[in-house]
């Protein structure tokens, strides 16, 4: 689905750019550009919900408005648009396994 590459990107960034390990990456609140039509092509990004997850700071809420964003805030049940992911890493100096999984569904970590 269209959340799929966006969820990827924050996943991927949070590690990456923030150092978070997955379950921390995974649980970060995010955000998903609804609407957009590649069929009717970047006119489109114009009419576009930005969908933003409860626990996002009330102060980023209100920037986005200021901006101009259409924000719309996804809570409960409703936060399954945001997707579900797992990740594995693998340490490659010690072999060590480091997993997260989606608290939006149900999952779970198992080593053995």
């Amino acid at each position: 689905g269209f959340m799929q590459p966006q969820g990827h990107l924050q996943v991927l960034c949070a590690m990456a750019d923030y150092g978070l390990d997955p379950q921390a990456a995974l649980d970060q609140p995010r955000f998903c550009l609804q609407g957009v039509d590649s069929a009717v092509g970047a006119e489109s990004a114009e009419t576009a919900q930005l969908l933003l997850e409860e626990g996002l700071p009330q102060e980023t809420q209100d920037g986005l408005r200021a901006l101009g964003h259409d924000v719309v805030m996804v809570t409960g049940w409703q936060r399954l648009v945001f997707g579900r992911g797992q990740v594995i890493c693998r340490d490659p100096n010690t072999g060590v396994l480091c997993g997260g999984t989606e608290p939006r569904a149900d999952g779970a970590v198992l080593a053995w």
